[in-house]
């Protein structure tokens, strides 16, 4: 019987975290997952898989390379992100949302070209590295900075509006926000997905790579010759759920 593959999930307390977990932790294609944060999840959040788990409480701030490697990744998932609201600035929410990203990123990368590594990583619609949006820059920086990083494979979704968050506070923007995509949903599958079927199309991408993704996935060759990137966007993640029975 053939091994599953080894992933480690960056960022598994946050909304899409939480469900790629439940993914990772279900599925025959990975049989060691590492749950690496500054949060973990409690054991009774956790249905299925849980001999699986391996996970570690870290500090980004005096990250330990070795405890990192040892794992021997074969997978990466990050989903480790914020808001500038909750980070209470603009620098504290770069710190999160890119420079923890980044060095989680690099502390898993092995050195060993006998062993392939890929990273997955949930960045945001018009993610742009010249944006003058604090936010879609700090996601497109990631892009770019993740593809540098030399993994052998580098996938980067781009989700939209996020349908199916539970959170303790009310955003009323983001209420009235969801009502409105919901409505242009009907018309176009660009502008809204669900959090399990992003989660889905993650875990599906993790375990095939850009080699065998579907061509309903319209995965898109981005980034530079030394720096390559494939990129994932709304509807491409939403038919490439579908495309698992």
């Amino acid at each position: 019987m053939s091994v599953g593959k080894s992933a480690l999930l960056v960022g598994a307390t946050g909304q899409t975290g939480r469900q790629l977990l439940q993914q990772l932790l279900a599925s025959n294609d990975f049989s060691r997952i590492g749950e690496y944060g500054r949060r973990v999840t409690s054991a009774d959040k956790i249905s299925v898989g849980k001999e699986k788990l391996e996970q570690k409480v870290v500090d980004y701030e005096n990250l330990k390379e070795s405890e990192w490697k040892d794992g021997k990744w074969d997978v990466v998932f990050i989903t480790l992100g914020t808001t500038r609201a909750l980070a209470g600035s603009a620098s504290a929410f770069e710190k999160i949302d890119r420079e923890y990203v980044l060095k989680a990123a690099k502390a898993a990368k092995l050195n060993d070209p006998e062993h392939p590594q890929r990273v997955v990583y949930c960045s945001a619609t018009m993610a742009n590295s010249k944006s003058s949006s604090l936010y879609t820059r700090s996601k497109g920086l990631t892009e770019e900075g993740l593809a540098s990083l030399g993994y052998s494979d580098t996938i980067v979704f781009r989700p939209a509006f996020l349908k199916g968050a539970t959170r303790e506070d009310t955003r009323v923007a983001e209420t009235m926000a969801g009502y409105f995509t919901g409505f242009l949903s009907h018309f176009t599958s660009s502008l809204e997905i669900e959090i399990s079927t992003l989660a889905k199309s993650m875990r599906i991408a993790g375990a095939l790579g850009t080699s065998a993704l579907p061509a309903s996935a319209e995965a898109v060759k981005a980034g530079t010759s030394d720096a390559p990137l494939t990129v994932i966007n709304n509807k491409g993640a939403i038919k490439l759920a579908e495309s698992e029975a």
